[in-house]
């Protein structure tokens, strides 16, 4: 026998044991040995998100409107509560049995699911959890997640800015299949620029992956994708303006707009009544929305400069009827109309032997000749044809100054307003049963014209320019690097030829030099302006003045509409004295001082108001 064959024999054998050990070593760890099966089974990999802190909100000089204060936010995860002391956590947190047993059917219910934590109380002041955490560590489910509350260092301007809540199940459900989904326990803007801009203040959520044990222990944290912050907004608002404008229009219904006609960026926005916006942040939020919703009959929520589209306008409206008039050629800068009083009323003045005239004494008959030759062009023998033909015409140039159209701005909520139009008449009236004599009440802004305050501030705002004006908007940059939206670099033109625009602005000049609008001049500052009064049959009429200031080189335009504020002069002028003067000059004079304080104690909020200061 060769004996090289016996040793080949002997290398197999060996080679068939080693083979047969480890068969046996793996079927022993795989099928007999549970003990790796078990450790196997007890480490999962879990992941955990993290909440991206969300931008800040500032003014245009820098100053912080909307800030974040840390606080903590106690979760619930129903399936993870073992045998604890109810009685003794309720003590703990402040609440009772009745309380937990109401929150930990809500963490069960909608589209929450037990084995997923859900915010059981929420906004927990610092100072607070400081003194329950060590104690809350002993109930399993219960736990505790920084979370941030927002803050209002200024106190003012909760219409601009909004509010955010936790997301409601339809949201929730509404952006499911969104790139940057938000889950269940998020924040999302409501109302204001928290709702605008949410895409932008929310941020980017982080995950952090990490391994723990059957008991839910964390093991090894092995992966971590940081959150990326919101973005911070810088508004147009001039915070020290929006104070003033808010004090001033306490215990008064109505609104103030101001805008830099250069750019057609937001000054102040002031709806009244207002209220304090931290009433609608952190945990009292429920109770407070329901008092400020329903037992305030003066409605506070309301935002009133876009809101409230059916304000009539009145004889700020005479400015657009002028404009329209020369440009079609229907008057000249000395067309003559007498004040006939027979055909519509009208208060005493010198005789309107011009424009500018008419303008500075707010000539009802006057304008009513305006608008009729606008109206009546005799382009057709037929007076109900020829009112269609020149109703149409009318409102399509009316519609060049913003009224009637939609501005295309960053404001939630603004309307387009009310602007007659044919299928209007034809409806109301009947096709071909309505002429001028039914429609003559629009040529003094009465009538079916409905404007919101901020389109009444956009108006100043063209005539301050001479012809043109840029999407009113309330954001100057998103970030710290960011630019303004291209949207809101557009300029509008009315095409109205720039020319016609300078004996109106003269005449707004003469209204608060010598006209209705006396109360609005100030010393060293050249304001044009025009008054309003809107009639109201029931109460006392309404109060309205629109302006620009200074009248070369305009620096602000604005609008200020008093409900039951009687005569535009009255109330509505000197209020928006004031916001210009401390706008131009940083600080007020002995004049504008004394207007400012005869102004903040005049209470003027329903029919029975006192109006003399």
């Amino acid at each position: 026998m060769d004996p090289f064959q016996g040793r080949r024999w002997v290398i197999i054998l060996i080679l068939i044991l080693i083979g047969l050990v480890f068969i046996f070593r793996l079927l022993f760890i795989q099928v007999l040995d549970t003990k790796w099966k078990d450790r196997a089974k007890n480490i999962t990999l879990s992941e955990k998100s993290i909440q991206p802190p969300r931008g800040l909100i500032y003014d245009r000089n820098g100053k912080l409107l909307v800030s974040a204060n840390q606080v903590y936010d106690i979760m619930v995860t129903p399936r993870d509560i073992g045998q604890i002391d109810t009685l003794a956590l309720c003590s703990l947190l402040g609440i009772t049995k009745s309380d937990f047993n109401q929150k930990i059917i809500k963490a069960t219910s909608g589209y929450n699911v037990s084995y997923k934590a859900s915010l059981f109380i929420e906004g927990m002041y610092k100072e607070d959890y400081a003194k329950i955490s060590t104690a809350l560590k002993k109930y399993s489910g219960f736990a505790a997640v920084r979370s941030s509350e927002r803050g209002y260092p200024f106190q003012t301007a909760a219409h601009i800015l909004g509010y955010i809540r936790k997301i409601s199940k339809e949201q929730y459900n509404n952006h499911k299949n969104d790139k940057e989904p938000y889950f269940k326990n998020d924040y999302i803007g409501i109302t204001g620029l928290e709702s605008v801009y949410e895409n932008e203040l929310r941020g980017k959520r982080g995950k952090v992956y990490y391994l723990k044990d059957y008991k839910g222990n964390k093991k090894e944290q092995i992966q971590e994708n940081k959150p990326v912050k919101g973005k911070n907004l810088y508004t147009t608002i001039d915070i020290d303006l929006q104070d003033l404008g808010e004090r001033l229009m306490k215990n008064k219904l109505g609104c103030i707009v101001a805008i830099e006609p250069k750019t057609g960026e937001i000054l102040s926005m002031v709806s009244a009544p207002s209220f304090n916006p931290s009433l609608l942040s952190g945990k009292n939020f429920s109770d407070n929305y329901k008092q400020l919703l329903n037992n305030d009959s003066l409605k506070p929520l309301i935002n009133r400069p876009i809101y409230n589209d059916s304000y009539r306008p009145g004889s700020i409206f005479k400015l657009i009827q002028s404009l329209i008039a020369l440009n079609e050629g229907v008057i000249k800068f000395n067309s003559y109309f007498p004040c006939n009083k027979q055909i519509i009323g009208c208060h005493n003045h010198e005789p309107p032997y011009n424009l500018k005239i008419a303008i500075q004494h707010s000539c009802n008959p006057y304008f009513y000749q305006v608008y009729k030759r606008l109206i009546l062009r005799g382009e057709n023998s037929n007076i109900f044809i020829d009112s269609r033909l020149g109703l149409e015409k009318w409102r399509k140039a009316v519609q060049k100054f913003g009224i009637g159209v939609k501005l295309k701005t960053d404001i939630p909520g603004v309307k387009k307003g009310l602007l007659p139009s044919l299928d209007f008449y034809d409806r109301w009236y009947g096709k071909n049963r309505w002429a001028f004599s039914t429609i003559y009440s629009n040529s003094i802004g009465e009538g079916e014209i409905g404007v919101s305050p901020i389109q009444m501030a956009n108006l100043a705002a063209i005539i301050a320019n001479r012809g043109y004006y840029y999407t009113p908007h309330l954001v100057k940059k998103i970030g710290e690097n960011g630019t303004k939206k291209p949207e809101f670099l557009e300029k509008i033109s009315t095409e109205i030829d720039s020319s016609y625009y300078s004996p109106v602005v003269d005449a707004m000049e003469r209204v608060v030099l010598y006209g209705t609008a006396r109360s609005a001049k100030i010393d060293s500052i050249s304001v044009c302006g025009k008054t309003g009064t809107v009639e109201n049959k029931s109460f006392n009429d309404h109060s309205v003045f629109i302006a620009f200031a200074p009248k070369n080189d305009p620096e602000i335009a604005i609008a200020v509409y008093v409900e039951y504020g009687t005569w535009g002069g009255t109330w509505a002028a000197p209020i928006a004295s004031v916001m210009i003067e401390k706008y131009l000059k940083s600080t007020l004079s002995d004049r504008g001082k004394a207007k400012e304080k005869k102004i903040e104690k005049a209470i003027i909020l329903n029919k029975n108001s006192d109006f003399t200061f």
